[in-house]
């Protein structure tokens, strides 16, 4: 059985949203099915990462197209640095940085890559009348991938999956672009006619499969996940109580409630002073380094630039707390970082700063694998803070998480693999 894998994101591509189909693509071969990738020629990705390239397996077929990438015209008006586009949306644009946004929500529907979709097609059409595939799917964001999957479905009638990696209209910074009426009318509406046309709907979590149910009964839910690590030896435990963040924190994710409990009990707590240190792995936005720097936290600061994905592995093992902070948005309860899976994997105990009625609350609470605090629960922070300072001044601060085998791609991909027999047979 051969599948057709239409991303955009793949290595050298770094960051979250090339992990997902790597992984898939990695296992899918063991469950005897055979992935063709259909991926941009020699895009500007925000993130590169070239030790992803070793986990692409060699025997598979990879197929490139060309891609106008209107950002490169876009940056003239804003920030000229490709880094900054990588999952932050600039809270204080210049008046020119102001044109660019509004440009791009209302022009560029449903995203900047919409211009990759009607040559996608031609392509994709000769090449589908000309080799067998069973099976077409599309990943998104961007969700102008699921656009050239509609365009499929409709010229070739062919079986369709359409993965979600991020919802489409909830997405956590939808509410803050400059749209206009008639641009989120036309975002709704793609949306619908998506996931109401696909013969099967993947989603990460409970909450966006209750969403998506209405407009499509096909609807399963395939989180994501952590892989075999390299083995790294000599990991241990940082000799200071740490709290470390892995991956980007935007404005939205920036924890407020928590950096205000920190300098409280740095200020009550002299031990806790000396002993508690704060590593942020990645990208954060300005609002969080002046939010940490109000609330007098620099002194306890590391910060660490982005690094390769298989060097994090050291960071997530040595840490004695490791931190998770979700977004504070409308769409709060339904977003899963990727990053709670690999924490799964370190086994150190998680602190999440989240709803706790939430999805990633589920999975945390079900594994048993740390704790989460809503966003202004000042109160149950400061005590839970204080109770893992003192596991951990009693050399005891450890992790008993349980069932997170079910989160392995390998076992994720077999139940991919299921789903893709089952509509190919539908």
């Amino acid at each position: 059985m051969k599948v057709l894998i239409i991303t955009y994101y793949w290595p050298p591509a770094g960051g979250s949203g090339v992990q997902r189909w790597l992984k898939f693509v990695k296992y899918l071969q063991g469950f005897g099915i055979e992935p063709v990738i259909y991926t941009v020629d020699k895009p500007n990705y925000a993130i590169i990462d070239e030790t992803l390239q070793k986990e692409v397996p060699t025997t598979i077929e990879i197929l490139k197209q060309p891609i106008r990438e209107p950002n490169n015209l876009l940056s003239f008006f804003g920030n000229k640095n490709k880094q900054t586009s990588a999952g932050f949306l600039d809270t204080k644009p210049s008046f020119f940085g102001k044109i660019a946004q509004y440009i791009r929500a209302n022009f560029f529907i449903p995203d900047a890559r919409k211009y990759w979709i009607k040559p996608s097609v031609k392509f994709l059409s000769e090449y589908l009348l000309k080799n067998t595939i069973d099976v077409v799917i599309t990943t998104g964001p961007p969700h102008s991938l699921h656009l050239i999957g509609l365009e499929l479905k409709q010229k070739l009638d062919i079986k369709w999956i359409a993965d979600f990696r991020d919802p489409w209209t909830d997405i956590d910074y939808f509410h803050q672009l400059p749209l206009t009426n008639k641009a989120i009318k036309k975002h709704e509406q793609l949306e619908k006619e998506v996931i109401s046309s696909a013969d099967c709907i993947l989603v990460v979590g409970k909450t966006m499969k209750e969403n998506y149910l209405k407009y499509n009964k096909n609807v399963e839910v395939i989180t994501n996940g952590f892989d075999d690590n390299e083995v790294v030896d000599g990991i241990e435990l940082d000799t200071k109580f740490s709290f470390v963040h892995i991956g980007m924190m935007n404005a939205n994710r920036n924890p407020r409630t928590l950096w205000k409990v920190l300098s409280e009990i740095i200020i009550e707590n002299k031990s806790f002073a000396n002993n508690f240190q704060l590593k942020l792995v990645g990208k954060c936005a300005n609002e969080v380094l002046e939010s940490i720097k109000e609330n007098r936290l620099m002194s306890n600061l590391e910060m660490i630039n982005y690094i390769s994905h298989n060097k994090v592995i050291a960071f997530q093992k040595s840490a004695q707390v490791l931190l998770l902070a979700v977004n504070n948005v409308p769409s709060a309860k339904s977003i899963i970082t990727g990053k709670i899976f690999e924490y799964l994997q370190a086994n150190r105990p998680i602190l999440a700063i989240a709803p706790t009625d939430g999805d990633l609350a589920g999975i945390i609470n079900t594994t048993n694998s740390g704790y989460v605090v809503d966003f202004e629960d000042a109160h149950t922070l400061k005590k839970t803070i204080l109770e893992l300072y003192n596991a951990y001044k009693n050399h005891n601060l450890v992790a008993d998480s349980k069932n997170i085998e079910q989160y392995h791609r390998k076992n994720l991909t077999k139940r991919l693999a299921q789903i893709i027999e089952t509509t190919s047979s539908s």
